[in-house]
């Protein structure tokens, strides 16, 4: 399976790039595909991943899926024998979401949803990626709203729904740091 993250920002701003490379270190760097990434850009994130500056709806994939939360349909384990490419919307999300991912057009391309909850780009991917590894969205375990205690005794909340593995919330620890140092 081979994840694309259609970069739909104006920037490729460094929560972006954070979230970009947590998902590589979870697929793969053979496995991520990022697209609609600014020329001036590409070499950031070629790093990590496929890099590209189309978009993915000028690529010509075939047997593609793009994650939805409008979508009527959830994904499911047995995707992996329908699908080649799941495609997410990389969006650095705002509280309410935006429904960006609709702007998303891919000729043949079918649409499942994650629930119907906002996760973060690399929480969704990382569900996908389970869910496409045999486990159905209902036996994922999550938490909403990942709490950030500040070093001046404030917290700073972070809105989305968040996987838990081994007990914890997936998120990168970047994140956090990043969070800490510049706000949210």
């Amino acid at each position: 399976m081979k994840y694309i993250i259609e970069h739909m920002d104006p920037e490729l701003w460094e929560w972006s790039q954070i979230e970009y490379r947590h998902i590589s270190e979870s697929v793969g760097k053979e496995s991520l595909i990022i697209t609609n990434i600014m020329q001036k850009d590409l070499a950031k994130v070629n790093k990590f991943s496929d890099a590209k500056a189309e978009s993915v709806s000028k690529l010509g994939f075939k047997r593609v899926c793009i994650l939805d939360p409008e979508a009527e349909k959830t994904l499911a384990p047995s995707d992996r024998n329908v699908f080649d490419y799941l495609v997410f919307g990389g969006i650095l999300g705002n509280d309410p979401p935006e429904a960006r991912t609709r702007e998303l057009v891919v000729t043949g391309a079918e649409r499942r949803n994650l629930g119907n909850e906002q996760f973060s780009t690399d929480n969704a991917v990382m569900v996908a990626k389970k869910i496409i590894d045999g486990t159905p969205l209902e036996k994922l375990r999550f938490m909403h709203d990942l709490t950030i205690e500040m070093d001046d005794g404030e917290e700073i909340i972070l809105p989305f729904k968040y996987l838990l593995v081994e007990g914890k919330p997936f998120v990168a620890q970047e994140i956090i740091e990043y969070v800490k140092k510049h706000g949210f």
